[in-house]
């Protein structure tokens, strides 16, 4: 039983949610000499769940040789990826403005889903969880693409929109969780943390 836990994310949505369940947490992030980023590379075929998952653990993996390496007191390490995927393509982050305008129209007037995953663990005791929505667009116009992708929101953001910003008003409809949209599903979460006593 730990009073706190690590969060092995830099997404300031996550840290809020976590923050909105009362739950106490110390970030543990990736240093300069890891490559955060290759960790999300997609492997050709993948199906998107299991890609989210592998990603997740793969994470957790890294965060918790991190967590020993740094010789930090010992507390449940959280972990979480989120992905959107149509048509059996999963959509990451955005590289570059044209990558997002061309997500965002594949987007345009079609049901989608967002996958996330979550792990939590410390040593050899770890477990997970998959929160898997779906998420309906309004037709786009490519000036409505324009301007967002203008306003800089979609950097950083697997399908190269957030929930909680002005892409907002071109939802009509979703099915699942709106805090797993967001990057971390409260429900599972808590499960999770139930597992380790963690109050919140």
């Amino acid at each position: 039983m730990s009073d706190f836990i690590y969060l092995a994310s830099q997404s300031p949505r996550r840290r809020q949610l976590l923050e909105q369940m009362g739950v106490r947490h110390e970030l543990l992030l990736a240093g300069p000499e890891e490559d955060a980023e290759a960790l999300e590379a997609v492997i050709d075929g993948e199906d998107p769940e299991r890609y989210v998952e592998r990603v997740t653990g793969a994470k957790l993996d890294a965060a918790l040789v991190r967590l020993a390496a740094r010789g930090l007191p010992p507390a449940p390490v959280l972990c979480s990826d989120t992905t959107v995927t149509i048509d059996g393509h999963i959509l990451g982050k955005p590289a570059d403005a044209a990558e997002a305008e061309a997500m965002l129209a594949l987007l345009s007037g079609r049901t989608h889903r967002v996958i996330t995953a979550v792990a939590v663990g410390l040593g050899a005791d770890r477990v997970a969880r998959t929160s898997v929505s779906e998420v309906d667009f309004d037709p786009l116009s490519a000036e409505q693409i324009r301007r967002y992708v203008e306003s800089g929101e979609p950097f950083g953001k697997a399908g190269a929109y957030a929930i909680q910003s002005q892409a907002a008003a071109w939802i009509a409809r979703i099915e699942g969780s709106y805090s797993g949209i967001m990057g971390l599903p409260l429900y599972e979460t808590a499960q999770l943390l139930s597992h380790w006593q963690i109050r919140f």
